[in-house]
């Protein structure tokens, strides 16, 4: 949601500011974001039922939703995401397909590839160009680069998440990095994952010459992606949520917050 609400407001520096519009923005956020994760709920039920770590908190294994609910969940969900993008605009209408296309296939993508940390950072990296477009209807090289940032930073982060899971991904055939490389160079690429983040996020504020307040929120954000580091070994994943929820919820919203502030004084 922060890097949504820096694309919006991006585009307000040279489109008019409606509040419809960033209720809209809002609106297929949560929409998108709800349907995605209710699907995956759905499809990896199953896998979620053998799995120790998840048999008891996920929702359908241990009973607290039934499988027919959250999938009429995810399709309610989907409807109303398509219903808020026809309100937009044409071309995010347009693009509502592709979208849901790639947060709900990213659910299927760990049996088949140990990409599909890429493909979940791709389907949040829709979020920042996404809202520029509710505002703008057009491509603008400065939100995809924050696009790019929300790629590599997701995905950087869910190798780490998926740590957790290596030996039991191994004995269900499931496909991550860490299956495929191991504990210690998957956080080696997560690694190198979050250094592009970093030359992202520094591309495009020099590029759009983003303010002090910018710079601020960057180097705050940077020092905690490199704490998050810090916290997780390949033979000490205790600290693993911490640095998974906790750390990376905290460095988007600073970071959110200085660059809409940067972008609102200037």
């Amino acid at each position: 949601m922060p890097f949504a609400f820096i694309g919006f407001f991006l585009a307000t520096k040279s489109y008019e500011f409606e509040r419809i519009t960033l209720l809209y923005v809002v609106l297929c956020m949560v929409f998108a974001r709800s349907a995605a994760m209710a699907f995956n709920r759905y499809i990896d039920r199953d896998i979620d039922k053998v799995n120790e770590r998840t048999a008891q908190i996920r929702e359908i294994p241990n009973g607290t939703i039934t499988a027919k609910n959250a999938l009429l969940f995810v399709i309610i969900n989907s409807l109303l995401f398509i219903g808020i993008t026809y309100l937009i605009n044409p071309l995010c209408l347009a693009l509502s397909p592709v979208a849901l296309l790639i947060i709900l296939g990213y659910s299927y993508t760990k049996r088949f590839t140990a990409l599909c940390h890429l493909v979940l950072g791709l389907g949040l990296a829709l979020a920042p160009i996404g809202a520029y477009l509710a505002v703008s209807g057009e491509f603008n090289i400065i939100p995809l680069l924050f696009s790019v940032a929300v790629l590599f930073w997701v995905s950087g982060f869910d190798i780490i998440y998926s740590l957790q899971d290596e030996e039991f991904d191994k004995t269900q055939k499931l496909h991550s990095i860490p299956v495929l490389i191991g504990k210690k160079n998957a956080l080696n690429l997560s690694n190198l994952l979050h250094f592009f983040t970093f030359s992202a996020l520094s591309i495009a504020g020099l590029l759009d010459e983003f303010g002090l307040y910018y710079w601020i929120g960057f180097w705050i954000f940077t020092a905690l992606l490199a704490y998050q580091h810090r916290l997780v070994k390949h033979n000490d994943l205790s600290k693993v949520n911490l640095a998974f929820f906790t750390t990376n919820g905290i460095a988007s919203v600073i970071f959110g917050a200085f660059v809409i502030a940067d972008l609102l004084l200037k």
